[in-house]
């Protein structure tokens, strides 16, 4: 029998988006990796563009963790994966902290995770007590380790901020507002790692800002119980499946490409901006990225263009994912008005909207069986064909995502997590 982990743990969270939690994350993780520590950050719900930074911040991959789309178990097996090498195991919240079902409150008290809570001190003085106690006592049975003050403005804004907590809640530090320390953004959220040229000074900035004002002691250990492993009956054993990653296509689950892995496929990465052909594939992964930024130059790579519809022609397995989807429709259309042709393997167009046009888990019902996973993006997409299937959100939310269906081709909006059903992932990419 596989005994419980001990590992300090704390789960950061905020009263609402925008706070800066992923910055406090990132600082965190850079500064005890700094120290000598190994660092394990998760990430609550669905997110692409986060654990890009956090995984250069804590030098390790970063999963993901929910009630829902991940589930209960497989959560609990990842932590007490990670606790067994961790020195620090750091979850990075979504939203605010009592936000969404499940919330990032509800994994936090699942798994007895004490919550950190970021509050933007931005413009606010004693008020800052009044929120961190409303946070720390909203749920009576919420663990909770203290707060920290995120774009604090100077020594005596922090001591302002410091002195208004009550009943005594721990003050963690506070990371100033210096502008070499806040990651910039853009409409979907961060701006991607690979594309921050300074990442790493940055994070070493606001480590090293984070250490002067705050105690680097770890906090107290939690216990993880261990959980059965992940069952997976199918295989994909010598199945090489070409993967899509470069600056327009890069909205990938780690966890998608461990379970492929592991189902025995050779997982092939290739760019779609930047190769002329595809690899020696039998089946092509398309996930979501910013097909938007780089619409010009995916229409002008044809030689690429022309290997994927031949590859479609051929009856091979395809699978597109929102960004991924973007790029089959015959043009996409920029938030400028800039339209541009692409594949055509799917009958329709997409334009951008300055505005956010879905967000959402989803659960789909597909003949290979039911996937999880969630929809997020700023496109409209119009076409004749008659949708295969529409995804479900467990909340209500904007969503009921069509999925398409033509030969072995499969696009959709939603961002599939393959763990949550191995053998329907395997039936949608095996040849």
């Amino acid at each position: 029998m596989s005994q419980a982990r001990h590992c300090p743990a704390v789960l950061i969270a905020a009263p609402a988006s925008g706070q800066g939690k992923t910055t406090v994350t990132a600082a965190l993780a850079r500064l005890h990796r700094n120290l000598g520590r190994k660092v394990r950050v998760f990430k609550c719900g669905p997110d692409f563009l986060d654990p890009m930074i956090l995984e250069r911040a804590s030098g390790a991959p970063v999963r993901q963790l929910d009630l829902w789309m991940i589930g209960a178990e497989e959560s609990r097996r990842l932590l007490w994966e990670a606790a067994g090498e961790a020195d620090l195991i750091l979850i990075e919240g979504v939203m605010g902290l009592f936000d969404g079902t499940p919330s990032s409150a509800d994994l936090a008290r699942h798994f007895g995770v004490p919550v950190l809570a970021v509050i933007d001190g931005t413009a606010m003085a004693q008020t800052f007590g009044a929120l961190a106690l409303g946070l720390a006592r909203y749920q009576p049975d919420l663990p909770f380790a203290g707060v920290l003050a995120n774009r604090v403005g100077s020594l005596r804004h922090a001591q302002l901020l410091e002195g208004s907590l009550t009943e005594g809640l721990r003050w963690y530090g506070g990371l100033s507002r210096e502008r070499g320390i806040e990651l910039p953004s853009r409409h979907l959220g961060l701006v991607q790692a690979s594309e921050l040229n300074d990442l790493d000074a940055r994070l070493d900035a606001a480590a090293q800002a984070l250490g002067a004002s705050c105690d680097a002691a770890l906090p107290p250990a939690v216990t993880f119980e261990p959980a059965d492993p992940l069952s997976a009956q199918a295989t994909l054993a010598g199945v090489r499946i070409g993967v899509a990653r470069d600056e327009a296509f890069a909205f990938l689950y780690g966890a998608n490409l461990d379970l492929l892995r592991r189902l025995g496929a050779q997982v092939q990465f290739f760019s779609p901006l930047h190769d002329a052909q595809l690899p020696e594939v039998d089946s092509l992964y398309l996930p979501g990225g910013y097909p938007e930024l780089h619409h010009h130059a995916l229409a002008r790579n044809t030689s690429m263009c022309q290997a994927i519809r031949a590859h479609h022609a051929q009856g091979k397995p395809l699978l597109a994912e929102c960004g991924g989807m973007l790029y089959l429709l015959d043009a996409l259309t920029d938030v400028a008005g800039d339209r541009v042709e692409l594949l055509g393997l799917l009958p329709g167009e997409a334009t951008m909207q300055k505005r956010l046009a879905a967000l959402a888990l989803q659960a789909v019902e597909l003949p290979e069986g039911t996937l999880r996973g969630h929809t997020y993006h700023h496109s409209l997409t119009s076409t004749a064909l008659k949708p295969l299937a529409r995804g479900l959100s467990p909340n209500g939310g904007r969503g009921n995502e069509a999925v398409y269906r033509l030969g072995r081709l499969t696009a959709s909006y939603v961002h599939f997590y393959f763990p949550s059903n191995p053998e329907a992932a395997a039936a949608l990419l095996c040849p």
